[in-house]
């Protein structure tokens, strides 16, 4: 159980500190902001690239304890791990800068976000496993985006080691790649969000 839930509390420690610290960011980072030549969206980007790093210095921790525990880890299914981290990426993206911008304006945002991450949390198969949801839930867990980017680190790290453990739901990449596209366009929006409010940072911090 530690190992499947070692594979969910990394990438969520990665997403839930870029969100949390991007909220603030702006404003403890006013001095920068009122230079007119710095650009503004450097720093939640770095905030998230910085939270990237710790994620990547994590994963020979979690690398080390499945061989300890002789997880056969498949080719294929690791083949995809690269473009999990991406999506993941796109979106934390998309949702930091969009945070950070809006947070400067509206100061208590990131008070609230702090609650909603825990729910979040919970909301999200990492604690238990999918196929262990009741059966009536399990649509609202779909709707959840870090619902599927969780199921395919545990499908990619842990399941294989684990035969008959349940394994992905049926066209559960479709989901992924869905994700993807939907990232995609968030991290478009973030951007153009945060450009439309950039010349409001430097008066509002």
């Amino acid at each position: 159980y530690a190992l499947f839930l070692f594979c969910g509390i990394l990438p969520w420690t990665w997403f839930s500190a870029s969100l949390l610290e991007s909220s603030n960011v702006l404003i403890t980072g006013g001095n920068l902001i009122k230079k007119v030549m710095f650009p503004a969206e450097i720093l939640p980007i770095v905030t998230v690239l910085s939270n990237l790093v710790h994620f990547l210095l994590g994963l020979p921790i979690l690398v080390a304890f499945l061989i300890y525990f002789d997880a056969p880890i498949q080719l294929s299914e690791l083949l995809w791990f690269p473009l999990v981290i991406l999506v993941q990426l796109l979106l934390t993206l998309g949702l930091a800068l969009i945070l950070s911008a809006l947070t400067v304006h509206f100061r208590d945002l990131k008070d609230i976000l702090g609650n909603v991450m825990t729910l979040w949390f919970f909301a999200t198969p990492i604690i238990y496993a999918w196929f262990n949801a009741p059966e009536a839930i399990r649509p609202y867990l779909n709707l959840n985006p870090f619902t599927h980017l969780a199921i395919s680190y545990q499908e990619i790290l842990f399941f294989p080691a684990q035969p008959g453990a349940g394994g992905g739901p049926p066209g559960h990449w479709k989901w992924l790649l869905a994700l993807g596209v939907g990232s995609t366009v968030l991290f478009l929006f973030g951007y153009f969000l945060f450009d439309r409010l950039r010349d409001s940072f430097a008066e509002e911090v």
